[in-house]
């Protein structure tokens, strides 16, 4: 079976571990948690990085240190993994959904203008699959109506946006665009510690709410708490793995930019197949090789994946709208919803195998089956 998502671990991932567990600082504190926020947070462009145990933990945090609750709405895109409305649904605030871009899969930005009321008090732009968010139309939008900006970057390492606003017309990396951001370090992520995420902020009161956050809301005097925090911190040992990873960016970069390569010149011209694609204002990661079956080939992806199961090939489906979760319909949310482009595209849509260990064979037999598949 060719695996959707296998890790690569090529760099000092074992020579940190090592060190680590010489040195036995291997729970939540130690010299390569500070390396690994310090490192992570300057490649992003943000001043400080606060390490957590994942990326749903990185989201809350992030909602709290914003001090959101009852009252407050959140604007998010329906397409999406739970953690981010999860995170807003927890702090007692309302996530307002909107629609998603046909060919990004990010949020659509028309929708999330509208979608501002006098309760809104934060948008969470989410950079789908790889591919960033406009930011430029968000940071105005929330400049316009003083809103806080939380960006998930969980997907995005590594990925860039060209930036217009002020006559900048600058390149800047995801997660270095909001009033606070997020990443995941999963075993899918092109960075990844296993489990793992991280809040990163420039503004020192956020930063050092987000820490305190993490860690139970010590006070300088021990034991004593005016503020209810979390156990969320990320382990010495996991943050060597990370130092190691982020070290090799470059390379992993280069290694998911060859693999989507290869899918766009194996699959173009397949009828019926929307491949990945990119705006002029971004450069992708290919987090995921995400695909489209367009229904008038009267196939969904479920019946895709199946067909490349039996050919041994692992896929995974894409998400599930927030606004279709029974979970949040037995809370009162969202019952009466549609949003038309998230609910085709989770009934039409798949990822491949996108791993950093695929191999060039790997892809090669993927696009094989796909087109005698599809043919």
């Amino acid at each position: 079976m060719i695996p959707t998502n296998e890790p690569l671990l090529a760099g000092k991932e074992r020579q940190y571990v090592l060190d680590c567990l010489e040195s036995g600082w291997i729970s939540s504190a130690g010299s390569y948690i500070e390396q690994f926020e310090r490192n992570w947070a300057g490649y992003c462009g943000m001043a400080q990085g606060i390490a957590v145990s994942n990326g749903t933990t990185a989201l809350q945090v992030a909602v709290d240190a914003l001090k959101l609750g009852p009252g407050d709405e959140v604007i998010m895109p329906s397409f999406t993994i739970i953690s981010c409305a999860l995170a807003v649904v927890r702090a007692g605030a309302k996530p307002v959904l909107v629609d998603c871009d046909p060919f990004t899969y990010c949020m659509d930005l028309d929708q999330t203008a509208a979608a501002v009321t006098s309760r809104t008090k934060a948008i969470m732009p989410i950079h789908m699959y790889g591919h960033p968010v406009d930011m430029d139309v968000i940071q105005d939008l929330a400049e316009k109506h003083d809103l806080a900006i939380i960006e998930d970057a969980a997907q995005a390492h590594g990925c860039e946006y060209h930036s217009r606003r002020g006559g900048n017309n600058a390149w800047r990396r995801c997660g270095g665009l909001g009033t606070i951001s997020t990443f995941s370090f999963f075993a899918n992520k092109l960075v990844t510690t296993g489990e793992g995420g991280m809040v990163l902020a420039s503004d020192p009161v956020l930063a050092e709410r987000s820490r305190s956050l993490r860690n139970l809301c010590f006070q300088p005097r021990r034991f004593f708490h005016e503020e209810l925090g979390y156990n969320f911190r990320l382990t010495n040992l996991q943050a060597a793995i990370g130092v190691a990873q982020v070290e090799r960016m470059d390379d992993i970069l280069a290694r998911k930019r060859h693999m989507g390569a290869r899918y766009n010149e194996g699959l173009a011209g397949v009828q019926g197949l929307q491949l990945p694609m990119q705006r002029d204002w971004a450069r992708i990661n290919y987090w995921m090789y995400a695909v489209l079956v367009d229904e008038g080939r009267g196939m969904k992806a479920e019946d895709l994946a199946l067909a490349l199961k039996k050919k041994n090939i692992e896929t995974r489906p894409f998400f599930l709208g927030m606004h279709q979760q029974p979970v949040f319909h037995e809370m009162g949310l969202f019952r009466d919803q549609k949003l038309p482009v998230t609910e085709r595209i989770y009934r039409q849509g798949l990822y491949l195998p996108s791993g950093l260990a695929i191999t060039d064979d790997q892809t090669s037999e993927v696009i094989g089956a796909m087109r005698e598949i599809l043919s």
